[in-house]
């Protein structure tokens, strides 16, 4: 049993213009890449998915944002939460509606939300944490990731987010100190 213990209820949950506002991240690391055809690079990064609890399809981890905690807090949060990793917050992606099937409630009939994605550096995978019982997590390449996101706005945190400033930052310059080496 994980120390650690998972927010529940609504009752400091953010909300703003009719939206549910939420945080998340694509936890991501470097391993080395073993393919002797390719001298292009000499890591590859990878992504950390975690299963749906309602579907199939992967996810990236993602929850609401409360009052008592900032963005990258909350981010950083869900990602200890819902995958079991620790990392730091490097780059905030941007901004993604989305209408939730399963939480609408008084401050936000209509299910609509707006997340907050960061990409996250994983420094360490927890062997134990509060949402393992129902989660599985995975390890993708960028490719493989986007096939297999179970929602739109996510794939497109991933390919057009992520990936957009990982590339820019692999060349130098993407603005952190996150040193792929």
């Amino acid at each position: 049993m994980s120390e650690l213990v998972a927010r529940t209820g609504r009752h400091q949950q953010r909300y703003e213009g009719g939206r549910r506002l939420v945080a998340g991240c694509i936890p991501f690391r470097y391993r080395v890449n073993n393919d002797e055809t390719s001298d292009k690079h000499k890591k590859l990064v990878e992504v950390l998915m975690i299963n749906s609890q309602s579907g199939p399809g992967l996810l990236f981890p993602k929850g609401g944002w409360e009052n008592d905690e900032t963005v990258e807090e909350a981010a950083a949060r869900e990602a200890i939460e819902e995958a079991g990793v620790r990392g730091d917050i490097v780059h905030l992606l941007g901004f993604y509606d989305f209408k939730s099937k399963t939480h609408q409630d008084a401050c936000c009939p209509e299910g609509m939300c707006r997340a907050a994605v960061f990409a996250l550096r994983v420094n360490e995978e927890l062997t134990l944490w509060p949402e393992q019982s129902t989660r599985q997590r995975t390890w993708l390449t960028v490719p493989e990731a986007a096939s297999q996101c179970r929602y739109q706005w996510m794939q497109e945190a991933l390919l057009t987010g992520f990936s957009e400033w990982h590339d820019k930052w692999s060349r130098g310059g993407g603005g952190t100190n996150c040193d792929p080496a």
